[in-house]
């Protein structure tokens, strides 16, 4: 059991003169009125606006109420309970929420319980305290009970139960604080894009393991959903394939244009060495004209004398007729014609030794 907020006043040691009251609403959930151990038989003097806003009394906060259905609870709901909570300087807000009979006679059928409204309502960060099966209609002994200084909604006239605004008597007093609404969001809104998409989150649903009985669908719809769905997963993998086949395709494109330019640099450069190598002043040519003219000194022989030399004599013998035993070399004629002349030439020296 946690007491009132009013009850549990604290002065905070890091300021000297303002009021602190705990919240333990920050590191746990809000607790519901009708579970707190603390009923405030205090005096309640009820507050003027201009004093709200000049954050007084200092022993007390202001206590707000806000009221509605929460079905669905959204960022909508939660902007006007932060509108609420910062109304004044110090406020301490309560939240009432209708249950499920209430608000299914004068409103409709809602998406969640009771139950799961109030645990909603009880995790908001700007909540203080949550009032369960609220009236429809405020009364004075409910905003007595509950010491209610002033009571927060968006100021558009709300008719439901026979009343032009539920919210009227309480203008006339002077308790109503209006909020503004946050446009684009709500929860008719949410309901109208689940009913206007429906097939398609049947679909999803049938695709997470839902059955076909637990979301009130035919046997012919369920085998549609079926079939769309298998649909939509082919299209997927060719949406896949397509996107890896383009990757593919850049790669190959990539790496084409890489060996390109490599095999180019590669034939400019075996180019440049095989006509260095084999070009008309090339190393090739001068190697070859050098052992050319080897081999042609190794095959053209070297001509030898064609008289030798005379014995030298002593002066006591007679001088005896020198022989040349070695025949005589000569080298190869160079034409047919200088061959015929040569054996001419050694047939007249024949005859004239005869």
């Amino acid at each position: 059991m946690v007491g009132c907020q009013q009850c549990t006043m604290e002065e905070d040691p890091r300021e000297n003169y303002t009021p602190k009251f705990w919240r333990k609403t920050l590191t746990a959930p809000a607790p519901f009125a009708d579970e707190s151990s603390c009923q405030c038989q205090a005096p309640h003097e009820r507050l003027t606006i201009a004093q709200a806003r000049l954050g007084t009394p200092v022993d007390r906060p202001v206590r707000v109420y806000a009221d509605g259905i929460f079905d669905l609870f959204h960022s909508g709901h939660a902007r006007a309970l932060m509108q609420a909570k910062t109304l004044f300087p110090n406020s301490y807000l309560l939240v009432g929420v209708c249950s499920d009979d209430l608000t299914h006679k004068f409103k409709g059928f809602t998406v969640m319980n009771e139950a799961e409204r109030y645990e909603a309502l009880r995790h908001c960060r700007y909540v203080d305290e949550v009032i369960r099966d609220a009236p429809w209609t405020l009364t004075p002994e409910f905003l007595e009970k509950h010491k209610i200084d002033f009571v927060a909604h968006d100021d558009i006239p709300y008719s439901s139960a026979g009343s032009d605004d539920v919210y009227k008597h309480i203008k006339e007093a002077g308790m109503f604080v209006p909020t503004q609404r946050t446009e684009g969001i709500s929860t008719s809104d949410i309901i109208t894009r689940i009913v206007r998409d429906y097939d398609v989150y049947a679909r999803r649903n049938l695709q997470r393991g839902y059955t076909a009985k637990e979301l009130n669908v035919s046997f012919i719809n369920e085998k549609k959903y079926r079939f769309q769905n298998q649909v939509d997963k082919m299209k997927e993998k060719v949406k896949n394939v397509e996107e890896r086949s383009k990757e593919f395709v850049n790669r190959v494109e990539e790496k084409s244009h890489d060996l390109i330019q490599k095999w180019e640099e590669k034939s400019r450069e075996f180019i440049g060495n095989f006509l260095e190598l084999f070009g008309p002043d090339g190393a090739w040519k001068q190697m070859f004209q050098e052992r050319s003219s080897r081999m042609l000194q190794a095959l053209s022989p070297k001509q030898s004398p064609v008289s030798s030399p005379t014995r030298s004599r002593s002066p006591s013998r007679s001088p005896s007729p020198t022989f040349s035993w070695l025949p005589i070399k000569t080298s190869p004629p160079s034409s047919p014609k200088a061959a015929s002349a040569s054996i001419s030439s050694m047939s007249e020296g024949d005859e004239d030794e005869k």
